[in-house]
């Protein structure tokens, strides 16, 4: 066994300590292990963001008009994942009991959120001002900030890829985005 608690490559693991002993040694990465009910909280919380999320998008995509199978509204396909999404979600807060592989919430989980709330607010601006200014300003936002990235590649990352979704999408296809540059 290794001085960091993990097996040497290729040799044999050991198996996890017993779910009734209480750990209070921390676990091979320093991170301290949870106790079962913070766990089963994580895991309810966990399951009911995406069963909330597939609620709205249910109620919503009822208003879009689901129509039939032999004459599909524009609401239907969207109907029909957002059910799935409910049924799964029901499934996992039922079966949230702690598994024992769950970690304390970290700085890195407010990144995560900021990556999903940056698409949000790239959905709003998309329509109001283009694809362009946006699309540049999450790619160095997700570069630089998230990804800590230098400025020299996210510049050219940024710039590169607004420019190639451009000229795909805009040019080459022929598909109606709202945009700044006409060409």
């Amino acid at each position: 066994m290794s001085t960091h608690g993990r097996p040497p490559a290729g040799g044999p693991a050991t198996a996890p300590s017993s779910p009734s002993a209480p750990d209070t040694a921390p676990d091979g990465d320093g991170a301290a292990p949870v106790s079962a009910s913070y766990a089963r909280r994580q895991n309810i919380v966990a399951a009911l963001v995406p069963l909330v999320f597939g609620l709205v998008m249910a109620v919503l995509s009822w208003r879009l008009g689901v129509g039939d199978l032999a004459d599909p509204g524009p609401g239907l396909w969207p109907l029909i994942v957002s059910v799935a999404l409910v049924v799964l979600a029901a499934a996992l807060v039922l079966r949230s009991r702690p598994t024992g592989a769950e970690e304390r919430f970290t700085g890195d989980a407010v990144l995560v959120a900021a990556g999903a709330a940056s698409l949000a607010g790239y959905a709003l601006l998309f329509e109001r001002v283009g694809f362009e200014i946006p699309t540049v300003a999450l790619l160095v936002l997700w570069l630089r900030v998230l990804g800590r990235e230098s400025w020299r590649i996210t510049v050219a990352v940024s710039l590169a890829t607004t420019a190639a979704a451009y000229l795909l999408f805009i040019t080459a296809l022929g598909v109606s985005l709202p945009h700044l540059v006409h060409m």
